[in-house]
């Protein structure tokens, strides 16, 4: 029997007979090494288990996170506000920084980038304040993430610049990976896709050899969405073909849908309008379902624009109000070139169809 085996029996025989600091110590041990493994279901099982036998911060804290990643971002703000009490309640500062720093990556993550940035801000004052490198390495990446979906790609990048170095210097090998991923987004979305590839090259081994299975997905999808903008769509298929059997492996909801929106888009670039349509089919309930509204609005588009080549106008128009509504909802950057995109296509409407602007 593994050792992680042998603490499992020994946390189901804790809450069976109510050991409520043995269930606690255990429950949080076994928490961590599952969530480096991206097993953020049985997280969420085991910190249910430790929370029968009374409230504990850090099984709140493992339950926020395990909901955050599997895309229940209500259930994650609620399990992280109950530890943010507790770790209050005891002045621990180290823990309430982490923790808001959660909260903050669940609001960038359902787009409401404001108010994470001022979870991350708050967050940041008491990483420095207590001297805790490794939480401020994490907080600086997700204020790059923030800024990133504000389409502020250069403060992104200056963010994920001063993220590194700390990263590299506490040996955080799964959050080097995460910012080198990060700066290779913000490089895709300068359209220096040879660079992106670079830092997408960097960010791969690492995680696979800490065995963040949920990370190795996300870089694997963007790297397919790299081919996919360098004219290669089969090798784009070929990555986002690793990364959605991961992502579903490991319970990655919203990441689920942006791979299934992303070979949609694959799809559509290869002249195939109904199989893109299928998958953006499959991507938007689960974009509704886990509150991504940018993805949502994402995929929409693209729905609409294969309307509109199609010459279904009133589809086209009725997605695309609905892309505009969802930007204004979370402040995207996207909210002008959609709005224009609405104007066009409702012109289109009624070049098509004289009689309905007199009715």
């Amino acid at each position: 029997m593994t050792s992680v085996v042998r603490w499992v029996e020994v946390h189901r025989l804790a809450v069976a007979g109510g050991e409520a600091g043995i269930a606690r110590d255990v429950g949080g041990r076994v928490g961590g090494v599952w969530l480096a493994k991206s097993r953020f279901a049985d997280v969420a099982r085991l910190a249910g288990l430790t929370l029968t036998v009374g409230e504990d911060a850090a099984a709140l804290y493992q339950l926020g996170w395990a909901k955050t990643a599997t895309g229940d971002p209500t259930a994650a703000l609620a399990a992280y506000g109950q530890a943010l009490r507790l770790y209050r309640a005891v002045g621990d500062r180290r823990d309430e920084a982490a923790t808001l720093s959660n909260i903050g990556e669940v609001y960038r993550g359902v787009g409401e980038p404001q108010r994470a940035l001022e979870y991350f801000g708050q967050a940041l004052l008491i990483v420095r304040e207590v001297g805790d490198r490794a939480g401020e390495g994490t907080t600086l990446n997700n204020i790059g993430l923030a800024y990133n979906g504000l389409g502020e790609l250069q403060r992104a990048l200056e963010y994920y610049g001063e993220a590194l170095p700390i990263r590299r210097e506490v040996g955080d090998r799964a959050g080097e990976a995460t910012t080198l991923n990060n700066i290779g987004l913000v490089y895709g979305g300068l359209g220096d896709w040879q660079r992106a590839l670079e830092y997408y090259g960097r960010a791969l081994p690492i995680r696979r050899e800490v065995g963040d299975r949920a990370g190795e997905a996300t870089t694997l999808n963007n790297i397919g969405a790299v081919y996919r903008s360098l004219g290669e769509p089969q090798r784009a298929l070929e990555y986002h073909g690793l990364a959605l059997p991961i992502r579903r492996e490991v319970g990655d909801r919203p990441g689920e849908a942006a791979t299934l929106n992303n070979i949609g888009l694959v799809y559509d670039g290869l002249g195939e309008p109904q199989r893109a349509l299928e998958y953006y089919g499959l991507a938007l309930p689960i974009a509704r379902e886990v509150g991504n509204r940018v993805g949502e609005a994402a995929t929409r588009y693209n729905v609409a624009m294969i309307h509109r080549a199609q010459g279904q106008l009133g589809r086209a128009v009725a997605e695309l109000e609905q892309v505009v509504e969802l930007d204004r909802q979370v402040s995207l950057p996207d909210l002008q070139s959609d709005t224009e995109m609405l104007r066009r296509v409702r012109q289109e409407q009624a070049s098509s169809d004289p009689g309905r602007g007199s009715r």
